[in-house]
């Protein structure tokens, strides 16, 4: 199976009854400025009344992180009825509005809430797609939201306008991911670091949620991924959940995975006004809040095994460039920038 492939729609014209989410997002940093960016087209469909039961309609999200001039941070998106979406296979493409998406390729424009952003960017395409789950639970479909990066850390050349500044990138890394589902998890950690100082081609992924089950929060499933050395060292099979260990804060988050034979520490951090807080909704027309930054710093220590013990072998440093979210129920007063909606 190609990369392309799964880019595809999962739910299709199902999803006017069933009740879903489809979401394809990128984030990507300015090399120059350090400026973050996180880019995403929405397809939903919604069962509550609350929401608009049986509603269908498209989202352009998009967001500026600006770490020299925080008020210079913020994040809009666009809501389009379902008339203005189509999407296609052999080539896959989504539209939505004037904006498109490809699996090689994005561009488009809108404006909203005082900002003005059209983009025209282009990649590489990944020669592997990177899997957050088990195995497993592809297979069987396990779970209420699935999760794969069909272009986990690519080339990206071209260009963005900001509100009148353009910012061109050539061959900067750009990540693009494909996520789809009935519900979001009840609380999660997301994070992503594909440019660490002296180490490139090195890539961080991290998923890890938590679920509510019977009126109980599970303990998180920590699921990562490492790409290090031109090799691929996965934690995210169920046999590494019983040693895999999270937790995070409003602006932070740390884990530890291992094998037997390799252990990864890691810490993600930023400061609060690095945030934007962002409005999501379960097709059912449950609120989630979800803090995200694309300019934050991250620390990864990676250790082999020494006798019944371990040794150090690198450590990965990013400053400015490492991606993260926090997700929940609750949002953060503390997280000041906004995500506007705009029909």
């Amino acid at each position: 199976m190609t990369t392309e492939a799964f880019n595809e729609r999962k739910f299709g014209d199902a999803s006017e009854t069933n009740g879903s989410y489809e979401v394809w997002y990128m984030t990507w940093n300015h090399p120059q400025t350090g400026q973050g960016f996180w880019l995403r087209f929405v397809i939903e469909a919604t069962t509550s009344t609350a929401a608009g039961a049986g509603h269908s309609h498209g989202e352009v999200w998009f967001a500026r992180f600006d770490p020299n001039a925080p008020e210079r941070t913020f994040g809009v998106h666009r809501r389009y009825p379902i008339a203005d979406v189509s999407s296609s296979t052999g080539p896959f493409n989504v539209a939505i509005g004037k904006s498109q998406l490809g699996h090689t390729h994005t561009f488009g424009a809108f404006d909203g809430d005082g900002h003005a952003i059209a983009w025209d960017l282009r990649w590489d395409p990944a020669a592997k797609e990177l899997k957050y789950f088990p195995d497993l639970a592809y297979t069987l479909g396990i779970g209420e939201t699935t999760v794969v990066a069909p272009n986990p850390h690519v080339p990206v050349t071209g260009s963005i306008v900001v509100d009148g500044e353009r910012l061109a990138f050539d061959r900067a890394t750009l990540g693009q991911t494909h996520v789809w589902g009935t519900k979001h998890a009840f609380k999660w950690a997301w994070a992503h670091c594909a440019d660490f100082t002296g180490a490139p081609g090195s890539l961080v992924e991290a998923c890890i949620p938590r679920i509510h089950r019977r009126g109980m929060t599970l303990p998180p499933l920590v699921m990562v991924t490492l790409e290090l050395d031109g090799e691929r060292h996965r934690f995210n099979q169920f046999r590494h959940f019983v040693r895999n260990r999270a937790s995070w804060d409003a602006t932070s988050i740390r884990f530890t995975v291992m094998s037997s034979s390799m252990k990864v520490e890691a810490e993600l951090t930023c400061t609060p006004d690095q945030l934007v807080m962002a409005p999501y909704l379960d097709p059912d027309g449950t609120a989630v809040w979800c803090a995200n930054t694309e300019i934050g710093d991250a620390r990864i220590v990676v250790s082999r095994r020494s006798g019944l013990g371990w040794r150090e072998a690198r450590t990965l440093v990013s400053h400015g460039r490492a991606h993260f979210e926090l997700g929940g129920r609750e949002r953060d007063p503390a997280v000041t920038h906004r995500h506007v909606t705009v029909e």
